[in-house]
This record gives C-alpha cells, sequence and structure tokens, in this order.
C-alpha cells in the first residue's frame, strides 16, 4: 500500500505493449492499509522511449501521450467527494449533476483525446511518472530447505511526485517512487503482488491486514538499496536511536552514480529526538521533532575537497583545511554553508514501522520535501515515506562494506552489472503480460 503526499493511498498496476501502448490501473483508498477502496482509474495512452536521461544517471527519458482515463467509483461517498471537486473545474461543471446516485461498476470519463476533455486536474492526476523510467534486475537468494541458488527479480522505478499538491500538475521527476514488482519476476514472498495482479477497475485489490506496530524507536536501522533523490543526489543511510534516552546518530553516505560505487562524501549527524505522538493527518504515522546538534564531514573525492576549500571562510570547518578521506566537525561553524547544513537544526518528522512478509522490521521516515528544503517547521511535516530502512545490527565503521558487498552492483548469471540504463526491449515487459486488455 503506497502512501503518496497529501496523503493518498493507493496501489498500481501497469502493463506496457509491444506497440508502446500502455494501460495503467491506479486503486484510491480511504485507509493506510489499503482495505477500503474509495475509487480506481483506469489510464490508456502510448509510451515513446527516448534516452538516457543525462539528469538522472541510470534513467531513461520517455514522451507519453494520454488517450483516455476513466474513473470507477466504489462508494456514494467516494463519487460525492471527487464530484465535489470536478463540478468547481474549468470547464467540467457538468461532470455528474448533484443528487445523482452512486452507480457501482460505472465507468465516468475523466479524459478524452479525441473530444479534448481533461478533468482530471481536479483529482490531482498526472503521469509525469511515465517521463523518467528505470528497470533494475537482481538475483534473490532462494531460503529454502533443501533448496539453494536464486531466483531472478525485475523492478520497475518510475518518476517521483512533487510533496507540493501545486506542483505536481507540471513537474517533471529527476527521482523515483518505490518501485513496482514484475508480476512474474517478482520478490518473494510477495502477498500484495498476487492480489493487485488479479485485481481491476470494477474488482479493487484488497490487501491482507497488517497488525498495528507500537512505534519504538531503538537499535539500527540501514537502507536496502542505493536510494535516489530529486536533484540527483545518490545517496544511502544508517541510523541508530537510543530509546533509553532519546538520542540518534546517522550517517549519509552520498555518491555521484546510481549504484552508490563512486563516494562523495559522508555526513555524520546526531542530537535527539521527541516522545512521538499520532499523527492526525497520516493514519497509522507518528509525529517526532529531531534536533541536530552536532555533524561532522568526510569528504571522498577532489570535487567535493575543492568546493568545500573554496567555501567561503568560516562557513564550513576549518578554511581550506579540507581532505580526501579525513573527517571535520562542522559543529564549531554553525554547519557547513556549502552543504546547505545548518546547526543546531530542527527537523518535524513522520515515522512508520512495519514488518515485511519476510517478518523483518522495516523503519519508514517522511519524505524530503522535493524542492530540497528541509522540514524545519511543523507546516512542512511530510506527509509520506522514503525507501525503507531495515533493522539490522553492527557498527557504523562497518556499514560501507556491508553495504556494497551485499545491496551495490549486483551481478547477472554472465557475470555482468545487473543495473543498466533502460533498453527499449522493456516495452515487452514480459512482466504484465498476462494482464487483460479490457
Amino acid at each position: 500500500c503506497e502512501v503518496r503526499p497529501g496523503p493518498e493511498f493507493l496501489t498500481r498496476s501497469y502493463l506496457f505493449y509491444a506497440n508502446r501502448l500502455f494501460k495503467a490501473l491506479q486503486f484510491y483508498y480511504w485507509d493506510p492499509s489499503c482495505r477500503d477502496p474509495s475509487y480506481s482509474l483506469v489510464i490508456k495512452g502510448k509510451l515513446r522511449l527516448r534516452q538516457a536521461s543525462w539528469i538522472t544517471r541510470g534513467a531513461t527519458e520517455a514522451d507519453y501521450h494520454l488517450h483516455k482515463v476513466g474513473i470507477v467509483f466504489h462508494s456514494q461517498k467516494a463519487m460525492r467527494e471527487v464530484a465535489s471537486w470536478i463540478n468547481a473545474t474549468s470547464g467540467c461543471g457538468g461532470f455528474l449533476r448533484p443528487g445523482r446516485s452512486w452507480a457501482p461498476g460505472a465507468l465516468y470519463e475523466l479524459l478524452s483525446a479525441k473530444s479534448e476533455r481533461d478533468c482530471t486536474p481536479a483529482l490531482g492526476f498526472a503521469m509525469h511518472e511515465l517521463s523518467l523510467v528505470r528497470v533494475e534486475a537482481r538475483y534473490q537468494p532462494v531460503a529454502r530447505p533443501q533448496q539453494s541458488g536464486s531466483r531472478l527479480v525485475e523492478e520497475l522505478y518510475l518518476g517521483d511526485i512533487h510533496t507540493e499538491w501545486g506542483e505536481r500538475l507540471h513537474y517533471r521527476p529527476t527521482g523515483y517512487q518505490r518501485p513496482m514488482q514484475s508480476a512474474v519476476h517478482h520478490v518473494h514472498p510477495c502477498p500484495a503482488c498476487g492480489i493487485i495482479y488479479r485485481a481491476d477497475e470494477h474488482h479493487p485489490p484488497i490487501l491482507p491486514a497488517q497488525a498495528q506496530l507500537p512505534m519504538q524507536l531503538s537499535g539500527s536501522w540501514v537502507s536496502t538499496h542505493c536510494e535516489v533523490r530529486p536533484a540527483v543526489l545518490f545517496l544511502t543511510r544508517y541510523f541508530t536511536f537510543h530509546g533509553n534516552n532519546h538520542t540518534w546518530e546517522g550517517y549519509y553516505y552520498h555518491y555521484s552514480d546510481p549504484l552508490c560505487k563512486q563516494p562523495t562524501f559522508t555526513i555524520y549527524a546526531s542530537g535527539h529526538y521527541t516522545q512521538g505522538t499520532p499523527s492526525s493527518k497520516v493514519r497509522g504515522g507518528t509525529e517526532l521533532a529531531f534536533r541536530v546538534t552536532q555533524a561532522r564531514v568526510t569528504p571522498m573525492d577532489q570535487v567535493t575537497v575543492t568546493m568545500l576549500n573554496s567555501s567561503e571562510p568560516g562557513s564550513c570547518g576549518l578554511t581550506s583545511s579540507w581532505s580526501a578521506g579525513v573527517e571535520q566537525d562542522i559543529t564549531p561553524t554553525n554547519g557547513c554553508l556549502a552543504l546547505g547544513i545548518s546547526l543546531p537544526h530542527t527537523e518535524y518528522e513522520l515515522f512508520k514501522t512495519e514488518h515485511d512478509a519476510q517478518e523483518r522490521s522495516l523503519l519508514y521516515i517522511g519524505e524530503r520535501p522535493t524542492d530540497g528544503s528541509s522540514p524545519d517547521s511543523p507546516a512542512k511535516r511530510p506527509t509520506s515515506y522514503q525507501a525503507p530502512l531495515v533493522q539490522c545490527a553492527g557498527a557504523p565503521e562497518e556499514f560501507s562494506n556491508y553495504l556494497s558487498l551485499k545491496y551495490s552492483g549486483k551481478k547477472d548469471a554472465n557475470g555482468n552489472e545487473a543495473l543498466k540504463p533502460l533498453p527499449v526491449a522493456f516495452l515487452l515487459f514480459v512482466a504484465l503480460v498476462f494482464l487483460r486488455w479490457d
């Protein structure tokens, strides 16, 4: 069950054809467990892959054209709410007459390329996510008695959704949402995969119930893969929380490539955090405030060293004293202006914990503002999440080796890197060929 800024709760199922046509299903819900459907969108159009992105390395840029968008309501309440949005939109006042009763299974047209009618902006709807695409292939070890080896896993990354509602309609992605799983070559176990795969706009997926976990911040948590943020940031994260005294420390490992193999700089930060309170805006989430009081920076390449040594005197550590691989405390200079770090600093956060299908503990931390700013006021508190961290054990100094060996640069069966720019052959995406075109 995905959480988009707003918040919006949804699941997605996309099908791509060899002739460049696509059909996308988006299922929206009232709840963060995706068990109470509100409405479904049916999106049909055409996608054309262009070239490797020169902004977001590892991604492919694409153009898309929408032919039709339809909506199916799953309750009278959903119909009334959405109709009120659409009827207030210019040119869409007659979309649904006031008092019209809900017709289960009826498909209402929101967008038609032929009639040049488009009532989708009222829903904050756009498919700009299709303008930035990437496929990752990796091998998942088979963990069963009397079995060894690995199975292929394919994941589709599409462009990120802007955290500000008003920017969504024209924002062009430079980062990604959480990946979609191939219907054939997906991670195992994946209880939701089959449910979403078999669903259609008239029968939205109802995901299995999950127990609500209490928010207990303690222990160490690590990224499961190289993460991509807007504005071309590649990084991995490692946090340790000390629940007994509400202190925390974290390492942010930054890289110049989408495999996280070419380090640029590392930030160590520490401080304390408040007692969490349940979020009234994002059900299932917990609101906290994090105070950053100390930070250290380690430049890892010559470009970063040159930038830091060229920074304004007194704005980032000792003037002209930076060298590659040597950590420096930036607390005395109240942060580092060149890296956008200000100390002391408070961030208003949104956290959530849950278990995955393998019973691993996952920690979700609020999504960073797309514009690169900081959630430094309660009004800027996130309403969606970044990729989850997995709970682990280990000392911070062991993290770099742990991550690079376990997650980065996986090889395929021929010994080649599994992560490549998206090939044109992706339009034959066999993961979804068994879905039907209604």
